[in-house]
């Protein structure tokens, strides 16, 4: 029999046995073989791949056959091969491989160290997004140590995922991605990105956002809404186009109702914003003062303000026969209106506090009053549109009593 072929289990079987002291060699040929070889003596045969470590010959023993498969030894010595291309000698190195840091133990890592680029650790919206995907689509891994990945991997996870939600695939390589970046950053792996090259589905943008016939019957539903705090969120959302984060954790310090503008410190996008505050949307916080004396919408859990009214949402959204509406949309819906009152698209990502690289010059030298008057004349068109406005003021809403 030749010393190269494509290893079966029948083959490796009939392998007539050599004289006792004697060996032979013999070479895996199949397209997954990774350098795959067969050590045969009269007592035993035993896998095996043979690679230039450092410049010198290096043998590693992978397992006996048929103890290990055929398959399990391709698998090995694919992986075997993946840490001498990083200049790991798996010889050597075994017992710096055993304490190799783990999947999960990088992630732990990453989100307890994590900070993101404008220096601040990772917000408790951010960990609760990673958690969710890691253990969805990534916890299986969670005990394979970081060298032991291969590129194949996360592309036929990304795949997999892309079959039906191509925008979750995206997100979870994204997230992978990043976990390696740290792990290299921090000196805790030194071999190359495995989820770099990736090539993301297309995805298409969102562009939901409240209708002319379904602002009646959205007002309508919010002046219904029991919660008095979570019916301002939403109002207050709509009528400052602001990030439902932010709103979220909107402080009464941050606000001065005599100028009319509210101070957000730090947005998404690393900047600070002024957010000018139309009539309504005053005539909504002075109606709340004295709610809290920090949060101008205080919860009852461990934040202090409301995190995710996830429910209050889906109640005005039924009540108003409303579907695929989120509370994201309700920021669009300022920016599309005030499109709609003919405001510029560099008017527009100044109240909204978009990033681009090719308008932020433009952007550092507006004024806030052309940003002003478009807001309240979009805020205006919205309010008529739902049946709300009424000689410049808005039609009070029926608040709980305490």
């Amino acid at each position: 029999m030749e010393n190269r072929f494509s290893f079966t289990k029948p083959k490796l079987e009939e392998l007539p046995n050599p004289n006792p002291g004697a060996r032979i060699t013999y070479h895996d040929t199949h397209k997954k073989a990774a350098g795959l070889q067969l050590r045969h003596t009269s007592t035993s045969k035993t896998f095996f791949i043979q690679k230039r470590v450092d410049g010198r010959p290096e043998r590693v023993t992978i397992g006996k056959f048929p103890d290990m498969s055929i398959e399990k030894a391709r698998e090995e010595a694919a992986r075997l091969s993946g840490l001498i291309a990083q200049k790991i000698n798996p010889n050597t190195d075994a017992r710096a491989l055993k304490t190799e840091t783990t999947l999960q133990e990088l992630f732990d890592n990453f989100l307890k160290h994590r900070r993101n680029r404008r220096g601040a650790f990772l917000s408790e919206k951010t960990k609760r997004s990673y958690q969710s995907d890691f253990k969805l689509y990534l916890s299986k891994w969670g005990k394979r140590k970081l060298s032991q990945f291969k590129d194949t991997d996360f592309g036929k996870l990304h795949a997999d995922i892309g079959k039906s939600h191509p925008a979750t695939a995206n997100r979870v390589i994204r997230v992978a991605s990043s976990l390696f970046g740290y792990a290299a950053e921090k000196k805790l792996f030194k071999g190359t990105n495995p989820v770099q090259g990736i090539r993301q589905f297309p995805e298409t943008k969102r562009d939901r956002f409240l209708q002319s016939d379904e602002l009646p019957a959205f007002f309508s539903s919010l002046a219904e809404e029991p919660n008095d705090t979570l019916r301002d969120y939403f109002l207050l959302s709509l009528l400052t186009g602001a990030r439902r984060s932010n709103v979220q954790e909107m402080q009464w310090s941050q606000i001065n109702l005599d100028r009319a503008e509210w101070r957000i410190p730090t947005t998404k996008n690393g900047e600070p914003q002024t957010v000018t505050l139309s009539p309504e949307a005053v005539e909504i916080l002075r109606s709340r003062q004295g709610c809290d004396p920090v949060w101008v919408f205080p919860g009852t859990g461990a934040t202090g303000h409301i995190v995710e009214p996830k429910k209050a949402w889906a109640r005005v959204l039924e009540r108003a026969g409303i579907d695929n509406l989120r509370i994201h949309d309700l920021r669009r819906t300022l920016g599309s209106w005030q499109a709609k009152t003919g405001a510029s698209l560099v008017i527009v990502g100044k109240s909204l506090n978009h990033k681009s690289p090719s308008t932020t010059a433009i952007y550092a030298r507006l004024d806030l009053d052309p940003v002003r008057e478009s807001v309240e004349r979009a805020t205006g068109a919205m309010l008529a549109a739902g049946g709300l406005k009424e000689s410049g003021v808005i039609v009070p809403i029926k608040r709980n009593k305490a």
